[in-house]
């Protein structure tokens, strides 16, 4: 990430300070890993910011500067001049982090004492009143070099992340919702209105594109090699194998021509009785290549399998709040026929016919990709469409390595909440579908920061 580094200025404190913390910040941005973009320091008394022709002067320089950064740390050295803040970054565009400096004791003179504690506050009002959106994180005031900074600082490029990806992104929605599945109902123009874009295709043009593919074309071939390093496809017949992939290619033709961010696809029945394969290792596979994909047209799981890709930089998936685990209120299988990301699985997948199907039509559903899902930590979340108003939650679990039987079919696992039964009700009662989605490690603060803080999401709080 790239982040524009302001910093405050006022008059009769020792300005003298600002010079180390152009130091200091730009040493805790670049040991992350970032990049520092700095407006030079004899643009004004040490390159900082204290009154109003300045803060113009910084607003000239960050728009000079459109579309290279992705977040802007507001660094107070100082108790620094308000005024001075907002001229400079009322039009930034972007999230705003606000950064103060500790005092300390045995430096509490004129000379070194710094204010910026109740700076802060100063600042924070100021940008309320104007509608500045901005991020204040703990603790309340923080030295740039010290870890609780690089925790912020990780946590803050999550949220740019978040906001720069979901902005204004195009999502592909290949075929219609299934008749019996009206919990994935959305509204297409509300999305819009967030800036998601959605795409739609008719099935049969996908079916028609795979019955018209040579098997022996090159990009089939390729995709073939591709599918069987990815998965154990051993028990799979040819025909069908070279049908996945034929689909695949296909999906990689929509996602190019139309500059698709992610896709939900309708993964049954059609596909089934018509081409005879079941598409979840395709969806597994799509998603380990950090093309977001969610099954079933649930297009709602796609928007948040989205959002904690962007924060997590890992593969997501969506499941089915299938089953409870005995007796246990905080525990529940989450599972799903086969569409989990391999990276997420405990061991290699094996692809096989999908039990549902083959029930009643042997031979029709080959491309289940089964095994179980790890252990590890996670967030969990879902959305939906109301009212011209879009609604999210998230909160937070983990994966345990306890088992579930052999004969347990798809890839499922063990997710251990806290307070469960008191969230399901929640859930139900809030009009949540029966799908949520999980993406690795704890995220919730910066999905909560950046979807209510940045893009305007509705929050509904399942946790308290």
């Amino acid at each position: 990430m790239k982040f524009a580094l302001f910093f405050g200025n006022r008059g009769f404190m020792p300005a003298e300070l600002i010079a180390g913390a152009r130091t200091d910040m730009i040493k805790a941005v670049t040991d992350a890993g970032h990049e520092a973009l700095v407006m030079d320091e004899n643009a004004t008394r040490y390159g900082a910011v204290e009154t109003r022709d300045e803060g113009l002067l910084y607003a000239s320089w960050l728009k000079s500067h459109e579309g290279e950064y992705d977040g802007v740390i507001l660094c107070m050295p100082i108790f620094i001049d308000e005024n001075g803040a907002v001229a400079a970054l009322r039009d930034a565009g972007v999230p705003i982090l606000m950064q103060a400096y500790p005092d300390e004791i045995g430096k509490m003179d004129f000379k070194h004492r710094r204010d910026a504690f109740c700076g802060k506050f100063s600042v924070t009002d100021v940008f309320y009143q104007y509608k500045i959106p901005f991020t204040v994180m703990k603790p309340h005031v923080v030295h740039p070099l010290s870890p609780a900074f690089a925790k912020n600082l990780e946590d803050f490029a999550a949220i740019c992340r978040v906001v720069k990806g979901m902005k204004r992104f195009n999502l592909g929605c290949i075929g219609a919702r299934t008749t019996a599945f009206k919990t994935v109902r959305f509204d297409e123009v509300t999305l819009q209105r967030y800036g998601i874009n959605v795409e739609s295709f008719d099935l049969s043009e996908l079916i028609f594109k795979v019955q018209n593919m040579a098997d022996d074309s090159e990009a089939v071939m390729a995709r073939v090699r591709e599918l069987e390093a990815y998965s154990d496809f051993s028990l799979v017949p040819e025909k069908n194998k070279n049908t996945l992939a034929k689909i695949s290619v296909v999906i990689d033709e929509y996602v190019k021509e139309y500059h698709l961010d992610a896709i939900t696809l309708r993964c049954w029945n059609e596909m089934e009785t018509i081409l005879r394969v079941c598409p979840c290792v395709l969806i597994s596979y799509l998603n380990d290549r950090g093309l977001v994909t969610s099954c079933e047209i649930d297009l709602c799981s796609a928007i948040t399998m989205r959002a904690m890709n962007l924060a997590s930089g890992k593969a997501t998936a969506c499941l089915d709040w299938n089953n409870n685990y005995g007796d246990n209120e905080n525990k529940v299988i989450l599972f799903h026929c086969g569409p989990v990301a391999q990276s997420l699985m405990a061991g290699k997948g094996t692809v096989t016919e999908h039990k549902m199907f083959a029930k009643g039509d042997p031979g029709s559903g080959w491309g289940s990709n089964e095994g179980r899902i790890a252990d590890f930590d996670m967030t969990f979340s879902n959305c939906f469409t109301e009212d011209g108003r879009l609604k999210v939650y998230a909160s937070e679990a983990k994966f345990t390595d306890e088992p579930i039987e052999k004969e347990f079919f798809g890839c499922g696992g063990v997710a251990e909440i806290d307070g469960l039964e008191d969230k399901l009700l929640k859930l139900a009662k809030g009009g949540f579908k029966h799908h949520t989605t999980v993406g690795v490690g704890h995220m919730k603060y910066v999905l909560e920061e950046a979807f209510s803080t940045y893009l305007g999401y509705d929050i509904v709080d399942i946790d308290n």
